[in-house]
């Protein structure tokens, strides 16, 4: 289950609508699957990237990739990126981003937002009272949020998986 503010799970049930999915809920928007934590052993060596390097013997507790991650949290969810607009930040389509709608976005942060029902991930950067949804790929421009615009951040990026 994802708690949300009414005013941001209105939101999402306009959106899933107007995508053709079902407005009675944000199933379509947010999906998940739930499973018991799982880790894997944590080399404390740092891997070369360039000439290779010796190994070492020594390993650090397991690192749960969830506790990492704030996974399980009910403020903390997680969204498929899509388009290359974020490219720039390490943004790929297909990676998963984790999403806590519990930390307030500080200009220069990575957040998920809505605006007027289209949702989008940007950086966010505010000026004075100015907000824009700064694009991380020169081939996308950057928007201005106006004033009278239906806006809402739904949460800031917090980290990202990739599979290759």
């Amino acid at each position: 289950m994802v708690r949300l503010p009414v005013d941001i799970a209105d939101a999402a049930r306009r959106a899933a609508a107007a995508r053709g999915g079902s407005a009675s809920g944000i199933g379509a928007f947010l999906k998940g699957e739930v499973r018991t934590s799982a880790s894997a052993p944590l080399v404390t060596a740092s891997v070369a990237c360039g000439f290779p390097s010796p190994a070492e013997d020594s390993l650090e507790r397991p690192l749960d990739l969830n506790e990492l991650h704030g996974i399980g949290a009910p403020s903390v969810f997680l969204v498929r990126v899509a388009g290359e607009s974020m490219t720039g930040r390490g943004l790929f389509p297909g990676d998963i981003a984790v999403v806590d709608k519990a930390r307030r976005p500080r200009s220069g942060c990575i957040v998920v937002a809505c605006l007027n029902g289209d949702f989008t991930m940007k950086t966010y950067l505010k000026r004075g009272d100015e907000v824009i949804l700064k694009a991380e790929n020169p081939a996308f421009p950057d928007i201005t949020v106006p004033e009278e615009a239906d806006f809402q951040v739904w949460g800031v990026v917090t980290g990202s998986s990739r599979v290759f």
